[in-house]
């Protein structure tokens, strides 16, 4: 370390000299720094409670000053200024407004400090130049350190706010909230209780998460607040005015995998019941996708998933003679059977989807008939096999039929 020199020392006296006579006037710099950080900055007093920013700026000026008359080694403003930068970001007060308040109060401090020296020792103004440089490099050491304490702070404070509403939004999604979970979810997800919700599920090819899929928080005029689940994602959807058509034609802007989207609810105590349903309507998508399943289609089919030894049975009984066949000829009969119903039991329409006449398609409809015992002309026995269909696709573990 360089060795003080006479002007060195020069300057430091001349600083120490106008110091202690600042020292005297402490009350006066406080309410000046104070009035000018607040007048200019409503955030600041917004945040800040006047009667803490004055015991606050009185302590800070008053350490400011001191730290002038101690070797740099005892710089006990320090100490102070990572305290109260800890204490502004827990106040929730921007860095910026932070920061103006050290550059006001270089401006007060310095311009203190040469109002004295003009008054008690104008022959010493070309030494209080030379000193300019001392003032403003403390000044910018405070706002470095308190720049650093506050982000640190501010991450610490950020990731415990996030890990607070993602409970909250897992209590919801789980049906575990109570009406004071309720609230308190409402208050930090900033979404009202009682408004018109959906939730959807979504699983993206090859189990991606949010580090490979960057989720997006709004969709067109929805608001979508995700959380990561096993194998797949879920979101809660303010819907606002929108509809669900509306919704399911922004999710297949982004949708890559398979989504199951729940019937809409009217508050935010319904989310758990939602997602349950959001995730049944999904189960009944195909692997791999695109394809996006509404409850409100697909209720027939989730009622085979939910009740699975009853779909087999169904299955057993509607289509046991038809499953035995050797498999081409069975695949044959349940493509024609599947496609006839998807046409409306139109025998052209088929044909035409299956590349085939007319009149194959009337016999095989007719086969089909006499192995399931069913009459494709009676409603009754047309919602059987269109249930044992779909229960075929869902359930593939499903024993096969006996007979």
């Amino acid at each position: 370390m360089r060795p003080p020199t006479v002007v060195d020392e020069d300057v430091r006296q001349t600083l120490r000299t106008a110091a202690r006579a600042l020292l005297e006037r402490l009350p006066e710099l406080t309410g000046e720094l104070v009035a000018r950080t607040r007048g200019g900055d409503d955030v600041y007093s917004a945040c800040v409670p006047y009667d803490e920013h004055w015991k606050s700026t009185l302590e800070g000026v008053r350490l400011g000053l001191t730290a002038i008359l101690q070797e740099p080694s005892e710089r006990r403003d320090l100490v102070f200024t990572r305290a109260m930068a800890q204490r502004r970001a827990e106040q929730g007060l921007p860095l910026e407004s932070l920061l103006r308040m050290y550059r006001l109060a270089g401006q007060v401090t310095w311009s203190a400090i040469v109002d004295h020296m003009e008054r008690e020792r104008p022959d010493r103004l070309d030494v209080l130049v030379r000193a300019a440089g001392h003032v403003w490099h403390a000044i910018d050491r405070q706002s470095l350190v308190a720049c650093d304490v506050y982000g640190r702070r501010e991450q610490e404070i950020l990731g415990r706010s996030k890990e607070r509403v993602n409970a909250l939004l897992d209590a919801l999604l789980d049906g575990a909230a109570d009406a004071g979970v309720v609230r308190a979810a409402a208050d930090s997800l900033d979404l009202p209780e009682r408004a018109r919700y959906a939730v959807v599920t979504v699983r993206f090819p090859g189990g991606r998460h949010h580090d490979d899929v960057r989720l997006p928080a709004t969709l067109g005029a929805l608001r979508l607040l995700w959380r990561m689940r096993t194998g797949h994602e879920v979101a809660v959807v303010a819907l606002g005015r929108a509809t669900l058509d509306d919704l399911c034609q922004e999710l297949s802007l982004i949708v890559s995998g398979v989504a199951g989207v729940s019937p809409v609810v009217t508050g935010l105590d319904e989310l758990g019941t939602a997602h349950e349903l959001a995730s049944l309507a999904m189960r009944t998508c195909a692997d791999g996708g695109p394809e996006i399943a509404r409850l409100d289609e697909r209720v027939p089919a989730v009622l085979m998933i939910g009740q699975p030894g009853v779909a087999r049975h169904l299955v057993d009984g509607a289509l046991g003679r038809l499953l035995a066949l050797d498999p081409a000829d069975r695949d044959t009969l349940l493509s024609t059977l599947e496609t006839w119903l998807a046409c409306d039991g139109s025998a052209a329409r088929a044909a035409g989807r299956l590349f085939c006449h007319r009149n194959t398609i009337i016999n095989r409809v007719r086969r089909i008939e006499q192995l399931t015992g069913r009459s494709l002309t009676r409603p009754r026995d047309i919602v059987d096999l269109a249930l044992a269909l779909d229960a075929i696709r869902l359930l593939p573990a499903a024993p096969p039929a006996k007979g």
